[in-house]
Protein backbone atom coordinates (compact mmCIF):
# COMPACT_ATOMS: atom_id res chain seq x y z
CA UNK A 1 0.00 0.00 0.00
CA UNK A 2 1.37 3.06 -1.00
CA UNK A 3 1.48 6.34 1.67
CA UNK A 4 2.46 9.34 1.58
CA UNK A 5 4.31 11.01 4.90
CA UNK A 6 3.52 14.94 5.73
CA UNK A 7 5.75 16.75 8.07
CA UNK A 8 5.44 19.37 10.50
CA UNK A 9 8.07 20.97 12.70
CA UNK A 10 6.78 24.21 14.26
CA UNK A 11 9.85 25.43 16.20
CA UNK A 12 10.20 27.48 19.69
CA UNK A 13 9.93 32.11 19.02
CA UNK A 14 11.00 32.48 22.60
CA UNK A 15 14.62 33.51 21.24
CA UNK A 16 14.07 36.22 18.79
CA UNK A 17 16.46 34.71 16.60
CA UNK A 18 17.53 33.99 12.86
CA UNK A 19 15.79 31.43 10.93
CA UNK A 20 18.92 30.08 10.27
CA UNK A 21 19.43 29.45 13.75
CA UNK A 22 15.74 28.27 14.13
CA UNK A 23 16.22 25.37 11.39
CA UNK A 24 19.44 24.17 13.35
CA UNK A 25 17.64 24.17 16.62
CA UNK A 26 15.38 21.20 17.69
CA UNK A 27 11.80 21.77 17.39
CA UNK A 28 9.72 22.16 19.53
CA UNK A 29 6.51 20.08 18.45
CA UNK A 30 6.69 17.79 15.28
CA UNK A 31 3.85 16.33 13.57
CA UNK A 32 3.62 13.24 11.14
CA UNK A 33 0.56 12.50 9.15
CA UNK A 34 -0.08 8.85 6.86
CA UNK A 35 -2.63 8.65 4.80
CA UNK A 36 -3.18 6.15 1.82
CA UNK A 37 -3.10 7.34 -2.18
CA UNK A 38 -6.04 7.08 -3.29
CA UNK A 39 -7.93 6.67 -0.18
CA UNK A 40 -11.01 9.41 -0.69
CA UNK A 41 -13.46 7.27 -3.45
CA UNK A 42 -15.14 9.76 -6.22
CA UNK A 43 -18.51 10.90 -5.05
CA UNK A 44 -20.70 10.19 -7.23
CA UNK A 45 -23.97 11.38 -5.70
CA UNK A 46 -24.33 15.27 -6.55
CA UNK A 47 -24.67 16.79 -9.24
CA UNK A 48 -25.39 19.92 -11.45
CA UNK A 49 -28.66 21.17 -12.31
CA UNK A 50 -29.31 23.91 -14.41
CA UNK A 51 -32.18 26.09 -13.98
CA UNK A 52 -34.12 27.90 -16.35
CA UNK A 53 -33.18 31.54 -16.83
CA UNK A 54 -36.98 33.58 -15.83
CA UNK A 55 -38.08 35.81 -18.22
CA UNK A 56 -37.83 39.55 -16.83
CA UNK A 57 -41.67 40.25 -17.04
CA UNK A 58 -42.09 36.88 -14.73
CA UNK A 59 -39.50 37.84 -12.27
CA UNK A 60 -40.33 38.72 -8.71
CA UNK A 61 -36.89 40.53 -7.75
CA UNK A 62 -37.13 44.43 -8.14
CA UNK A 63 -35.27 45.80 -10.98
CA UNK A 64 -32.00 46.66 -9.49
CA UNK A 65 -31.22 43.01 -7.86
CA UNK A 66 -29.69 41.04 -10.11
CA UNK A 67 -31.85 36.87 -10.49
CA UNK A 68 -29.25 34.59 -9.01
CA UNK A 69 -27.24 32.33 -10.50
CA UNK A 70 -28.94 29.57 -12.89
CA UNK A 71 -26.96 26.63 -11.59
CA UNK A 72 -27.13 24.11 -8.49
CA UNK A 73 -26.34 21.37 -6.83
CA UNK A 74 -29.02 18.88 -6.33
CA UNK A 75 -28.87 15.24 -4.48
CA UNK A 76 -30.03 12.47 -6.61
CA UNK A 77 -30.53 10.24 -3.60
CA UNK A 78 -33.62 12.39 -3.01
CA UNK A 79 -35.08 10.68 -5.98
CA UNK A 80 -34.55 6.86 -4.50
CA UNK A 81 -35.71 7.53 -1.11
CA UNK A 82 -38.99 5.96 -0.05
CA UNK A 83 -40.77 7.28 3.37
CA UNK A 84 -41.22 4.54 6.16
CA UNK A 85 -43.89 5.46 8.83
CA UNK A 86 -42.36 6.51 12.17
CA UNK A 87 -43.56 4.36 15.56
CA UNK A 88 -43.12 5.95 18.90
CA UNK A 89 -43.79 5.19 22.55
CA UNK A 90 -47.43 6.02 22.07
CA UNK A 91 -48.15 3.97 19.02
CA UNK A 92 -46.09 1.42 19.01
CA UNK A 93 -48.93 -1.11 21.01
CA UNK A 94 -51.47 -0.23 18.09
CA UNK A 95 -48.77 -0.39 14.82
CA UNK A 96 -46.51 -3.36 16.22
CA UNK A 97 -48.04 -5.31 18.92
CA UNK A 98 -51.91 -5.72 17.67
CA UNK A 99 -51.19 -5.22 14.12
CA UNK A 100 -52.64 -8.18 11.78
CA UNK A 101 -49.83 -10.19 9.78
CA UNK A 102 -45.97 -9.68 9.81
CA UNK A 103 -44.59 -6.27 10.71
CA UNK A 104 -40.91 -5.31 10.10
CA UNK A 105 -39.62 -2.69 12.34
CA UNK A 106 -36.02 -0.73 11.61
CA UNK A 107 -34.52 0.75 14.64
CA UNK A 108 -31.81 3.35 13.90
CA UNK A 109 -30.13 6.42 14.91
CA UNK A 110 -30.10 10.01 13.32
CA UNK A 111 -25.79 9.80 13.99
CA UNK A 112 -25.75 6.02 12.82
CA UNK A 113 -24.09 6.24 8.94
CA UNK A 114 -25.05 2.59 8.28
CA UNK A 115 -29.09 3.17 9.42
CA UNK A 116 -28.57 5.76 6.46
CA UNK A 117 -27.67 3.30 3.91
CA UNK A 118 -30.11 0.66 4.52
CA UNK A 119 -33.04 3.10 5.18
CA UNK A 120 -33.68 3.32 1.29
CA UNK A 121 -33.92 -0.68 1.13
CA UNK A 122 -36.48 -0.93 3.82
CA UNK A 123 -38.35 2.05 1.76
CA UNK A 124 -38.04 -0.62 -0.97
CA UNK A 125 -39.26 -3.29 0.93
CA UNK A 126 -42.62 -1.20 2.30
CA UNK A 127 -43.21 -0.96 -1.00
CA UNK A 128 -42.42 -4.40 -2.89
CA UNK A 129 -44.38 -6.67 0.48
CA UNK A 130 -47.44 -3.89 0.60
CA UNK A 131 -50.43 -5.64 1.73
CA UNK A 132 -48.27 -8.80 2.50
CA UNK A 133 -45.79 -6.81 5.36
CA UNK A 134 -46.03 -3.41 7.66
CA UNK A 135 -42.65 -1.38 8.15
CA UNK A 136 -41.80 1.04 10.38
CA UNK A 137 -38.94 2.50 11.83
CA UNK A 138 -38.24 3.80 15.26
CA UNK A 139 -35.34 5.75 16.25
CA UNK A 140 -33.47 4.87 19.29
CA UNK A 141 -32.76 8.19 20.70
CA UNK A 142 -36.33 9.54 20.62
CA UNK A 143 -37.78 5.82 22.31
CA UNK A 144 -35.00 4.90 24.19
CA UNK A 145 -37.61 2.40 26.38
CA UNK A 146 -38.45 0.35 23.55
CA UNK A 147 -35.25 -0.22 22.56
CA UNK A 148 -34.35 -1.00 26.05
CA UNK A 149 -36.92 -3.67 26.29
CA UNK A 150 -36.07 -5.24 23.57
CA UNK A 151 -32.47 -5.40 24.09
CA UNK A 152 -31.10 -2.73 21.04
CA UNK A 153 -27.42 -2.39 21.55
CA UNK A 154 -26.60 -2.05 17.78
CA UNK A 155 -28.04 -0.15 15.15
CA UNK A 156 -29.57 -0.53 12.62
CA UNK A 157 -31.32 -3.77 13.82
CA UNK A 158 -34.39 -5.16 11.97
CA UNK A 159 -36.84 -6.73 13.69
CA UNK A 160 -39.59 -8.99 12.34
CA UNK A 161 -43.20 -9.38 14.61
CA UNK A 162 -45.68 -11.50 14.25
CA UNK A 163 -48.94 -11.04 16.38
CA UNK A 164 -47.09 -9.12 18.84
CA UNK A 165 -44.31 -11.70 19.30
CA UNK A 166 -40.60 -10.88 18.07
CA UNK A 167 -40.04 -13.65 15.50
CA UNK A 168 -36.66 -12.34 13.85
CA UNK A 169 -33.92 -9.72 14.43
CA UNK A 170 -31.23 -8.77 11.98
CA UNK A 171 -28.27 -6.84 13.17
CA UNK A 172 -26.36 -4.50 10.92
CA UNK A 173 -26.76 -3.43 7.15
CA UNK A 174 -27.62 -6.00 5.03
CA UNK A 175 -27.74 -6.60 1.82
CA UNK A 176 -31.75 -6.60 0.26
CA UNK A 177 -31.24 -10.43 -0.91
CA UNK A 178 -30.71 -11.03 3.40
CA UNK A 179 -33.78 -9.38 4.39
CA UNK A 180 -36.41 -10.52 1.47
CA UNK A 181 -34.82 -14.34 2.64
CA UNK A 182 -35.56 -13.46 6.09
CA UNK A 183 -38.45 -11.98 5.57
CA UNK A 184 -39.74 -14.72 3.13
CA UNK A 185 -39.49 -17.26 6.22
CA UNK A 186 -43.02 -15.71 7.43
CA UNK A 187 -44.95 -15.03 5.13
Amino acid sequence: MATITDSIALYSSAQNSYLRQAISSRPALSISVRRRLGALPEFRGLRVHLLPKPSPASSNFPKARPFPSSAGIVSQAQDTTLDVPTVTDTTWNSLVLKADGPVLVEFWAPWCGPCRTIHPVVGELAKEYAGKLKCFKLSTDDTPSIATLYGIRSVPTIMIFINGEKKDAIIGAVPKTTLTATIEKFL
